[in-house]
């Protein structure tokens, strides 16, 4: 009787085969998937803020908030796998085909580029319109200053913070996709996904692509006067939260530790193990 799921040996080489299909992808497909995907990690975003921003709000629910938040993001690695997209910290697990020498390095580094710049735009859309819709005005201001908030912890994080942030985030999400490419079928997929997201988003890692929708949904949000009240942050702390510091404190050190989670963690270490390793021992 045929198995329903692939062992850990059978998924890294599963993954080494998914990474050459991945590089083989046109640059426009690349970028029109990574701009899917960027709008499905972002819907994930804005729905968890709002499922959980009256929480998020009071320190002694703080931690609650982060457990309803986790359970609802897991949607958006759903969207992408099982609907269809291409998402720049999955895509880290590329490197295993690049070490076994099935894809060239400067294949994997144009995904990444055609990629995160897909996951970029995409996320940036549903920024932009989760404010032109107004719903950032949600519980009397409160989602928009919660979104505030938030966008403005992530860019005063020290940069070596977000680098490990990043990376536990990331070795989490790579993990994710890795159980979800062991199972054949589509509940399998979506119950391995779902673990190890609710766990990096309870947690508080950071993830690039997330990031690309919390921060700038922040500094728009910043232009209602409304919400900056409700926020009720010091002015130095909102002056700090702009296009700037989105780019410098955050996404640069945290794109550095998801790459570091997955591309590491995840692929080199399996590839070691189960592809080199067992080469060696066979010899």
């Amino acid at each position: 009787m045929e198995s329903n799921f692939l062992t850990p040996g059978e998924i890294t080489k599963s993954v080494v085969e998914t990474g050459i299909k991945k590089a083989k992808i046109s640059f426009r497909d690349q970028l029109i998937l990574g701009v899917l995907a960027g709008a499905f990690i972002a819907f994930a975003a804005e729905a968890s803020n709002m499922a959980a921003f009256n929480l998020f709000a009071n320190s002694e629910t703080y931690g609650l908030g982060k457990v309803l938040a986790g359970s609802i993001f897991g949607a958006g690695l759903m969207l992408v796998l099982i609907a269809g997209g291409e998402l720049f910290t999955g895509n880290s697990l590329i490197i295993i085909s690049v070490l076994e020498k099935r894809v060239r390095l400067r294949s994997m580094l144009s995904n990444w580029v055609f990629v995160y710049t897909g996951n970029f735009l995409g996320s940036i859309f549903i920024a932009f319109m989760m404010v032109e819709s107004g719903l950032l005005s949600s519980g009397g201001n409160m989602l928009g200053a919660v979104t505030i908030k938030i966008a403005a912890y992530k860019v005063g994080l020290p940069f070596m913070s977000a680098v490990f942030l990043g990376i536990m985030c990331n070795w989490l999400v790579c993990l994710a996709v890795w159980i979800a490419y062991s199972s054949n079928d589509i509940t399998g997929k979506i119950l391995g996904i779902f673990f190890p997201i609710w766990l990096f988003v309870t947690s508080g890692f950071e993830h690039s692509v997330a990031n690309m929708y919390y921060i700038p949904a922040g500094i728009l949000a910043k232009a209602d006067s409304a919400m900056v009240k409700a926020a009720n942050l010091p002015a130095e702390t909102l002056a700090g939260l702009n296009w700037q510091t989105f780019i410098l404190n955050n996404l640069v050190p945290v794109t550095l530790g998801n790459i570091i989670g997955g591309g590491f963690f995840v692929a080199v270490v399996y590839w070691f193990v189960y592809l080199k390793g067992s080469r060696k021992t066979s010899v």
